[in-house]
């Protein structure tokens, strides 16, 4: 059986492109830098934010019931100034999809969990339209990784056959559900080791 050559790749952004939009480790760096009680707002967290992932709660709505459901000496603009200010680049990673892209005519889609003005952000602050053909987020589809359907989207919008993709995510996990799908998953650890897996799979730059 030929093997088909890889046509699209799927891509999580959050610890891979970029650092996790809204992770434990700044909600602990916000819990600190507000002075917030970072247990009962974690806990607040875990309630809400799924739903915010996928689209249906707003940003100052999951803010309302995570942050602001006290007074506090700060304001909810203050608050998302800080939240946005988490995203940093890795941009040898980003460097790394542009050129493949390029030299393969390849197309591009995100596959990634993601609120909606998170996402807005970061698309823009890093200039990932110019990336990333399609996005296929949690915020866009209604449901979120690990649910199989969001990568059975990608494939529908895609008009892809799983084993044209080439899937770059961090989270075993959903490498491992991709896989079951048929995808190519593989498990982004860092630049030079995706740099290596793309020539496996005939992406050499």
């Amino acid at each position: 059986m030929t093997k088909l050559p890889i046509t699209t790749l799927f891509l999580d952004i959050g610890g891979v492109l970029l650092t996790n939009g809204w992770d434990h480790e700044a909600r602990l760096k916000a819990a600190d830098t507000f002075h917030m009680d970072y247990k009962e707002i974690d806990e607040r967290h875990h309630l809400s934010f799924d739903t915010y992932e996928e689209g249906k709660l707003s940003l100052d709505e999951y803010l309302k019931q995570v942050v602001f459901y006290e007074p506090r000496s700060f304001s909810p603009d203050e608050f998302k100034g800080f939240m946005y200010a988490q995203s940093q680049p890795f941009p040898e990673m980003i460097q790394l999809i542009r050129d493949v892209k390029k030299k393969y005519g390849l197309k591009v889609a995100s596959v990634n969990n993601e609120g909606r003005e998170l996402m807005t952000y970061r698309l823009g602050a890093f200039d990932l339209h110019s990336v990333i053909d399609y996005f296929v987020s949690s915020c866009y589809v209604h449901f979120r990784k690990p649910d199989a359907d969001i990568w059975r989207v990608a494939l529908d919008v895609s008009q892809v056959k799983p084993e044209q993709v080439l899937y770059v995510e961090d989270r075993p996990l959903f490498v491992q559900i991709a896989r079951g799908l048929g995808i190519n998953a593989v498990e982004h650890q860092n630049y030079e080791a995706t740099k290596k897996i793309f020539a496996d799979f005939g992406l050499v730059l």
